[in-house]
């Protein structure tokens, strides 16, 4: 609508298929198959057999390689369909077949009671919906609900991809759309959704998923698999000329519940009424579909990762992929809850390194006492894998500790060691899902138990005594290793669920990250004529230009996002009333 506005896992049997090197780790490396392999998705190769590795390969000193890219996987599949991580970071890499379930509801504001029979938008919420439903208070507007009579085939975009910015926003629909990047074309909409709805019939697609204040469906046919529900003609949203006292400026409580809705979707499990099919993920995260990508990210926060450096090549094995993904039986799986899994590796650590970054950088008791405290959420979170046998040395001479392996490999293969026999049956795309989680917890674990290893040889566990008793300098020197460590960590894994507004909003106030459209820094007037005019007074805190058209049910503005805190959008609390401010 719209606003324009893996341990590592092998079968013994397939060993012997699979050409291997070695990565840093001094692993065999994971190869997920080339560029060409692509096209025949099931031949390519299989991760490896944690259980074949040599005990060098869970060195608690060897972080993992500078390119490896598991991590930002495992985090994007984790925010699939949840709106504050995808406003976090716009530039969307990932592509995800999915279905609209049956009797879900769709809206679609207009300015008149024609059923569009050409492609258009639709909002999951009609808070977003009746935004666009457009006319003055003497002719009303006109509001379409729809309900799907049968499951609705859709392909979503992730981050916040109805963002007409040049920052990289549409760049996965390029590749779907017209096999090329076109920035040139961001603001034109029209010709995107039709053309990826021409795309789209080959593989019986019925719609596009892409969020920008709210999530949205570009749906292709509003008469395939859909019913209309009503066809209301509502009172204008349009301020009329009264002399009863209003609040200050209507239109932004309309913009700011459209962000409200937005809002209920947040944080997992995101928006519901779109049920993903993660079997057939693609993502250009995936090193081995995108290679040309790999270089570019090279010293570059999350927020600056785009992928205008991909070459032709890897476009159309991106788009082969997706194809792949869209013509193959969503049966044709493994079976395994992937989403559940990712899941369940969040909430077990999450809420555990929170507090552990509280108590490492708090000042509220004496250092020995935090120190203990952390170490028992250490030995809390790692209780499963320390076998009886695992004893430190005497004397801490052992600076590899070595003697922890044990304990690290146990706590990184915890979650995907089952799997080794599901092997054969995964896809190309489960398969990227697999290394992501166990390149994640494979860090995860690596860093937890380098940490518990030195709070032990320095007298912290009860289970380990030690000859002497910690003393006060020792501590320090431990708590601003571990300080380091853990905050290494959470930046690596960067999960969006740390990311709020510290102290907590008031119950005015909503936690708040700037957003498309309202937000973007200052560009040049949009080329059509405004639908209504703003005085800068009227928006507080906010980026509008001089004028917000509302044009052919879109609402427009030109834009080159510089400033910075649109490229690292940072949480804060605006109002829920008015006066409005974002």
């Amino acid at each position: 609508m719209f606003l324009t506005l893996v341990g590592w896992f092998v079968l013994p049997s397939l060993a012997a298929q699979v050409p291997l090197g070695l990565s840093p780790h001094g692993k065999p490396s994971l190869e997920l198959g080339t560029a060409s392999a692509i096209a025949q998705p099931y031949n390519s190769a299989n991760p490896l057999d944690s259980d074949s590795l040599d005990r060098s390969s869970w060195r608690l000193d060897e972080p993992p390689p500078a390119n490896e890219t598991g991590h930002f996987v495992f985090e994007t599949v984790n925010s699939l369909l949840q709106h504050w991580p995808n406003t976090r970071y716009r530039n969307g890499h990932t592509m995800v077949p999915g279905v609209i379930p049956k009797g879900t509801l769709l809206y679609h504001g207009a300015v008149n009671d024609t059923i569009p029979t050409v492609p258009e938008w639709t909002a999951t919420d009609p808070e977003h919906s009746i935004l666009f439903c457009e006319g003055s208070p003497d002719t009303g507007c006109w509001h379409l609900t729809l309900a799907a009579t049968r499951p609705l085939k859709v392909l979503y975009f992730d981050g916040t991809s109805a963002g007409n910015t040049l920052n990289g926003t549409l760049d996965t629909q390029d590749i779907i759309a017209w096999g090329e990047l076109r920035p040139d074309w961001r603001f034109e909409e029209d010709q995107r959704i039709e053309d990826l709805c021409k795309w789209g019939v080959q593989y019986a697609v019925d719609g596009f998923v892409r969020m920008e204040m709210d999530f949205e469906v570009m749906l292709c046919d509003f008469t395939a698999g859909l019913e209309v529900v009503s066809w209301s003609h509502l009172a204008s949203i349009v301020e009329p000329v009264s002399t009863v006292p209003t609040i200050p400026n209507p239109f932004l409580l309309r913009m700011f519940e459209v962000m409200h809705a937005g809002s209920w979707h947040n944080r997992y499990p995101g928006d519901t009424r779109i049920n993903l099919d993660l079997a057939g993920i693609v993502s250009l995260y995936d090193t081995a579909l995108a290679p040309s990508l790999i270089g570019s990210r090279d010293g570059q926060e999350r927020c600056d990762h785009g992928i205008r450096a991909i070459s032709s090549a890897d476009i159309e094995a991106v788009r082969r992929s997706v194809s792949h993904t869209l013509e193959r039986d969503q049966g044709d799986t493994s079976g395994i809850d992937w989403k559940t899994l990712f899941r369940v590796i969040v909430e077990r650590y999450s809420e555990r390194f929170d507090l552990m970054d509280y108590l490492l950088n708090s000042e509220n008791s004496t250092i020995v006492d935090r120190a203990l405290k952390v170490h028992v959420q250490l030995r809390v979170m790692l209780t499963p894998y320390i076998f009886h046998s695992t004893v430190p040395p005497r004397t801490p001479y052992d600076l590899s500790n070595s003697w922890a392996a044990p304990v690290f490999k146990a706590c990184g293969t915890a979650h995907t060691s089952p799997m080794v026999s599901y092997i054969s049956s995964l896809n190309p795309s489960e398969r990227l899902l697999l290394q992501a989680v166990q390149e994640t917890a494979r860090e995860i674990c690596r860093v937890i138990t380098k940490m518990w290893a030195s709070g032990v040889l320095a007298g912290l566990d009860i289970y380990h005594p030690r000859d002497s008793t910690p003393d006060a300098a020792q501590m320090v020197h431990l708590m601003g290793s571990w300080r380091q460590e853990l905050s290494a960590l959470m930046t690596w894994l960067d999960w969006s669920v740390w990311v709020r507004c510290r102290p907590a909003c008031g119950p005015e106030e909503m936690c708040y990250l700037p957003s498309w459209p309202i937000n973007v820094p200052r560009g040049r007037r949009p080329r059509h004529p405004p639908h209504r005019q703003f005085e800068s007074s009227d928006i507080i805190n906010t980026s509008f230009p001089d004028s917000l058209p509302l044009t052919h049910g879109l609402l427009m503005q030109l834009t080159s996002p510089q400033d910075d805190d649109w490229r690292k959008p940072q949480p804060r609390c605006i109002r829920r009333v008015a006066p409005y401010g974002f």
